[in-house]
């Protein structure tokens, strides 16, 4: 149908045509509810009548709502009136990519932009089990401030059952005819040119092609007919790229001609792989200039050096290392290929074996080792531990059993081992981290006791400590100092790199970082490396000099995590895929709904309702003061309050809390309606790790640390006037528990140092240990009758959820919590349930590593 302007369509105002395709008309509206415009897409009158087309245009809808990434177009809402179906979704102000590119080629940086923003989409499309099928020009959108937009999933196909877990439309597909050609002739692949399944290395050529034609002008293949077109796919390679244009770099043409490879096994793997090979060949603010070579022939036997620009390899040497000689640019080598999470790696003394602790495809936490020549890893026999240091002897420093904290953390009881297997000796309780000595005989270590974090080097003596907390100790080749980093609140991963001499004299090195992880001494001694990033997740590796002076050294793509350096200066780091996501459970739906939003999902609070959740934005897509947002627990789109790391919502729900990570941290209030965000007065705090409003409204309980003290909790007014404290010294609120206040407002649930539950009196006191309680319980948030209190454990998958009896210590299952795919997953935290228990909210972490070595990296 056509409409005029006006016009009402469910509750938008229709303002003027926007276009047409063959999915339909779209046109401007305006949305009175929230007060902005929006694009609405109308199916035509004509496809009404046909359900393949109605379920294929719904299917476009769920499909693109699933999917909330900066480089996909965001689904608002869809509807149907008088028979006819539409979707709502954001507005965008620019042009089509073939309205840009009817002028001509793109110039190189611009197209490698554009093409580094569709790999980054297509990542997270496919991530979600979500293939597009219908790449082209006509379906990429650049807004006027240079952001690529993905448009127009009508025609995608799930590959994973659970892409969208309560929707089983998406999960059957669309029914098409064994042979049926999907894709528009120009940009499908061979294997959809055949009438063949079409996976993800499909859109990777579609992408090849669309590449080709922005650094071009000219499409990779064209005939006279449609048919002539897909014949010159399946059978015919396009013309060199430097035949049209000579500023083409030799590797960025590689990156194009791996798209295109006929057989889909021999094309690059993933997007992932595809936007680290444009990032790294895009990276000019370093000496580092490289491209992914996918190597999957075989055993992955041979990584093709580029004339004049090294090459990053996905695949391990082997064979010699190039007879022996270093590189004059530096050279990227995967060590890992398995699907899990890495913990800790370390080069051997001699530097040729590498030995590291994952857990693989969703089992148990092993020690690895693999050695340069062999890419495969072995198993050590040992027991289940976290690889933190190996001597010069070659002896190992371990957690053993641990229990893995944020950001891949391990603590536990620390102890040596050999590689041998038998076993380790138990040394000290309660670490995080350690370094041996160069001696081989002592150890520096991160020593958790009383709430505050210490290191001690050796065993017993502090050379300093924090009420936050410290990670990743290094000790200098000179044995003189040792350096790490400092964090000033747990569990959040900003900090700075510091080095503290052996009298316990500490100097910052570098300023602070939004997030920091991963450090290691140059082998001369004369410089502390360490991976940190500005904003969100994406660390780059960066070095520090003792005078304070830091340097980039590359801009590795993605999350990258400095493991170690060998004596010969080759750089062994990880990169994670690191994400939180969010599930809620509402009474009415028969399955969870997942309601994560960018990468780096919090949950942080749920209405008594269960209507609302109050979730933040820590990653990529927070920013680097983060973003504080609330949504609809029925999957409507969610509202962004304003900047803050999220804590709680008010009783009378006009009020959300939230801490501006600054130095010092700031508290302040946004409004969940109409009004203007204010500041908190009155804190004595330098950071928080906490805050939750009172039944009263009018106080606030406060956890956090005071200068140079451990974390504890303190009672604030709202209105002004001096804080009160609850708790000692090391005993604070769970920072995922919202509502440790009771219903009275008259206790609080917290742990202590040793992770032991205890109840405070508000007024002032002794706390008492929760009956039926050990170290380790979570005590997360009381029941609406202030008799129980709901408890859980990190780290164990399904995660029990108790419902606890604070009087008697008496505890039954309230909610087994799981998610479909157990590969990777870190936790399952920051659960939310209602006071009634009919409703729940939780966050699930997931973090999956490779590991690479980096040569040439100076």
């Amino acid at each position: 149908m056509t409409l005029r302007s006006e016009t009402r369509l469910g509750p938008y105002e229709i303002v003027s045509a926007i276009g047409a395709g063959g999915m339909g008309e779209v046109y401007r509206a305006r949305d009175p509810r929230l007060g902005r415009d929006v694009a609405i897409k109308v199916l035509p009158a004509s496809f009404s009548g046909d359900p393949s087309r109605l379920q294929r245009f719904e299917q476009e809808a769920r499909a693109a709502a699933a999917l909330n990434h900066p480089n996909i177009l965001a689904v608002h809402d869809i509807g149907t009136q008088d028979g006819s179906p539409y979707i709502v979704s954001e507005l965008l102000d620019g042009a089509t990519l073939r309205e840009r590119l009817r002028t001509g080629p793109l110039p190189v940086r611009k197209a490698v932009d554009y093409a580094q923003q569709i790999a980054r989409g297509l990542a997270a499309a496919h991530d979600k089990g979500i293939v597009h099928r219908d790449l082209k020009p006509e379906n990429i959108f650049v807004t006027n401030d240079g952001r690529v937009k993905i448009l127009d999933f009508g025609l995608v196909k799930l590959t994973h059952s659970e892409a969208v877990a309560d929707d089983r439309t998406l999960t059957q597909g669309v029914a098409s005819d064994p042979g049926t050609v999907l894709g528009t002739a120009g940009y499908m692949s061979p294997e959809q040119v055949r009438g063949k399944p079409a996976d993800a290395r499909s859109d990777l050529f579609s992408f090849g092609a669309i590449l080709y034609e922005m650094l071009s002008g000219k499409r990779a293949f064209h005939g006279e007919s449609a048919a002539e077109t897909m014949s010159a796919i399946a059978k015919e390679e396009p013309p060199e790229l430097t035949e049209s244009n000579r500023n083409v770099p030799p590797a960025l043409e590689r990156v194009v001609r791996h798209c295109l490879e006929k057989n889909p096994a021999e094309r690059f793997q993933s997007a992932r792989d595809v936007a680290f090979a444009l990032e790294s060949l895009s990276d000019t603010s370093s000496a580092t200039k490289a491209v992914v070579e996918p190597v999957h022939r075989r055993a992955r036997v041979l990584a093709l050096a580029v004339a004049g620009v090294s090459l990053l390899a996905i695949g391990f040497i082997t064979g010699s290392r190039l007879a022996g000689s270093r590189s004059s640019e530096p050279v990227f080598y995967r060590a890992s290929y398995r699907r899990g999470t890495i913990y800790g790696a370390r080069f051997t003394p001699d530097g040729k074996t590498i030995l590291y602790s994952a857990e693989w495809d969703g089992g148990p936490m092993q020690l690895f080792s693999v050695q340069e020549q062999h890419p495969e890893s072995g198993a050590i026999p040992l027991p289940r531990s976290c690889l933190l240091s190996i001597s010069a002897q070659g002896e190992l420093a371990l957690v053993v059993n641990p229990t893995i904290l944020a950001h891949q953390e391990c603590r536990g009881t620390l102890a040596r081992a050999v590689t041998a297997g038998g076993a380790p000796r138990e040394i000290l309780e309660d670490v995080d981290w350690a370094d041996w000595a160069k001696d081989g005989n002592s150890l520096a270590v991160i020593h958790h006791v009383g709430g505050k974090s210490r290191l001690e080097f050796p065993v017993g003596r502090v050379l300093c400590e924090t009420g936050g907390y410290l990670s990743h100790p290094r000790i200098s080749p000179d044995g003189k100092r040792i350096a790490f980093l400092d964090h000033p609140v747990w569990p959040d991963d900003r900090g700075t790199v510091a080095v503290v001499d052996l009298a316990g004299k500490k100097t910052a090195l570098s300023r602070e970082y939004v997030s920091e992880d991963g450090l290691a001494w140059s082998p001369a001694g004369n410089e502390v490396w360490f991976t940190a990033s500005d904003s969100g997740n994406a660390r780059s590796l960066r070095a520090a000099s003792l005078d304070g002076k830091v340097r980039l050294i590359s801009r590795i793509p993605g999350t990258a995590r400095l493991q170690d350096i060998s004596p010969d200066g080759r750089v062994l780091f990880t990169r994670d895929e690191q994400s939180n996501g969010i599930v809620v459970s509402t009474p009415g739906n028969a399955q969870e709904r997942d309601l994560s939003w960018m990468d780096w999902s919090l949950v942080k609070d749920i209405s008594p309702d269960g209507k609302w959740i109050l979730f933040d934005e820590q990653g990529d897509g927070g920013g680097e003061l983060y973003s504080t947002y609330i949504r609809r627990t029925d999957g409507s789109p969610p509202v962004r309050l304003g900047d803050g790391a999220a804590y709680a919502i008010s009783g009378d729900g006009k009020w959300v809390v939230a801490g501006l990570p600054k130095s010092p941290q700031q508290l302040i209030l946004l409004p969940t309606g109409a009004g203007e965000p204010h500041l908190v007065e009155g804190s004595g705090l330098v950071e928080y790790s906490s805050a939750d409003f009172f039944p009263d409204g009018k106080r606030l309980l406060v956890c956090g640390n005071e200068l140079g003290r451990a974390q504890h909790c303190f009672v604030q007014p709202l209105a002004g006037g001096p804080m009160r404290a609850v708790t000692p010294e090391g005993v604070l609120v769970w920072p995922g528990g919202a509502h440790a206040i009771s219903p009275d407002g008259n206790s609080i649930a917290a742990v202590d140092g040793q992770g032991q539950p205890y109840i405070y009196p508000v007024s002032g006191g002794e706390g008492k240990p929760i009956p039926g309680t050990t170290p380790g319980d979570i005590p997360e948030r009381w029941t609406a009758d202030g008799h129980s209190i709901f408890v859980f454990r990190r780290r164990e998958f399904p995660t029990k959820v108790y419902r606890l009896d604070v009087a008697s210590g008496k505890r039954e299952v309230w909610k087994t919590l799981t998610v479909p795919d157990p590969t990777g997953l870190a936790s399952i935290g920051w659960i939310q349930p209602t006071p009634d228990g009919n409703s729940y909210a939780f966050t699930y972490s997931r973090s999956l590593s490779q590991l690479y070595i980096g040569d040439g990296l100076r």
